[in-house]
């Protein structure tokens, strides 16, 4: 016998378009799907819903997709997102007042289990960061220093947690395991209030990202916030990933900085009171040119330097990998203002010196 949230479910997917125009109604629908910008209801096109199911049968009328986080769910879950709900009890009161279903009665014994927060909301964000460690000693830690990162300092957003659920994807392995040891990053908006989290799951020796089809996925409220590393100054750092940044932090550990963790994020990330020049690490693909300019048109009215920093190779952590600090140290060194290089640039060698290559920028 079906459960009361999967009956629900069923009949929300038999009106899928119609819970769409409701409650994602900044998308539009475009043959069997209806596309969006994510589950909060942002313009774009990144999170499609099925409206129909396919004919092969693997593929349910309802379910939907974020092609930018490889997020999923059912439309349960969209409308906890849309009315910000903190039990399933209210997203199933909402769904059944949407669908003109009776009420069920009240219930007399409530119970004392501790509710489960609606998948994919701040709520359940902040238990996921609560039953984590702290990263130190961990399988993360092991991961990060494969990919040269070992300088840890300054990222206590960064935690641990040894069985972290991931639900399977019609994309996996039909016996993938549904629990993974996972690096936690907790996402944060301008007042350090914790809205979200980033998870990317591992193997058991953190020798690489686990085999599954989405190793890394966000939930929250992601839009203007993101992984922050450092207090906010007049001086930061911001890129897409959070590698990118840990990557650069071992040149620059004090160096505030943030992750956005997509390049639609990084290009809505909110500017700190105080923030006057902020150095954006590229990424090599037309979504992370369109971010940079974005940037750059949301800065300059409010009289914010926007300014670039490009690896020698594909990304900044191949640069760590295969060129290491020092290297990274003297190129960074001809694209940073000569007062920040000499402020913030480290080789990580004991020296505090970074010979000058290139042509610095000048001064401001």
């Amino acid at each position: 016998m079906q459960s009361p949230a999967s009956q629900i479910a069923a009949a929300l997917a038999d009106q899928a378009e119609a819970v769409c125009r409701r409650y994602l109604s900044n998308g539009r629908k475009e043959g069997r799907y209806w596309l969006v910008g994510d589950v909060h209801n942002a313009a774009g096109r990144s999170l499609y819903v099925r409206l129909v199911a396919s004919t092969d049968g693997r593929g349910l009328a309802g379910k939907w997709t974020d092609a930018q986080n490889g997020d999923h769910g059912d439309l349960l879950d969209i409308i906890a997102v849309s009315c910000g709900h903190r039990t399933l009890r209210d997203t199933l009161d909402e769904a059944r007042r949407f669908l003109s279903l009776p009420q069920p009665p009240p219930s007399v014994t409530p119970s004392p289990r501790r509710s489960k927060a609606p998948t994919g909301t701040p709520e359940a964000a902040r238990r996921l960061l609560a039953a984590s460690k702290p990263i130190a000693g961990t399988i993360a830690a092991v991961h990060l220093a494969s990919r040269g990162i070992t300088d840890l300092s300054g990222c206590d957003a960064l935690r641990f947690h040894p069985r972290c659920w991931y639900r399977p994807s019609d994309e996996d392995q039909p016996d993938v395991r549904n629990a993974w040891p996972a690096m936690i990053a907790a996402v944060t908006d301008l007042d350090g209030t914790v809205t979200g989290v980033h998870r990317t799951w591992l193997q058991r020796d953190g020798s690489a990202k686990a085999p599954i089809a989405y190793p890394r996925r966000a939930m929250g409220h992601l839009l203007g916030n993101g992984v922050r590393f450092g207090a906010s100054g007049p001086v930061m750092l911001a890129a897409e990933g959070i590698e990118t940044l840990l990557s650069l932090r071992q040149v620059m550990p004090m160096l505030p900085a943030i992750a956005g963790l997509s390049a639609a994020h990084l290009a809505a990330i909110l500017f700190p009171a105080g923030l006057r020049r902020l150095y954006v690490a590229r990424d090599d693909d037309p979504a992370g040119a369109t971010a940079f300019t974005t940037l750059v048109q949301r800065a300059l009215p409010v009289g914010i330097d926007i300014l670039p920093l490009d690896p020698c190779l594909d990304d900044f952590n191949s640069d760590l990998v295969n060129l290491g600090r020092r290297c990274i140290a003297q190129s960074l060194s001809a694209q940073l203002w000569p007062e920040d290089a000499a402020q913030f640039l480290d080789t990580g060698d004991g020296s505090g010196r970074v010979p000058q290559i290139g042509r610095q920028r000048s001064s401001p």
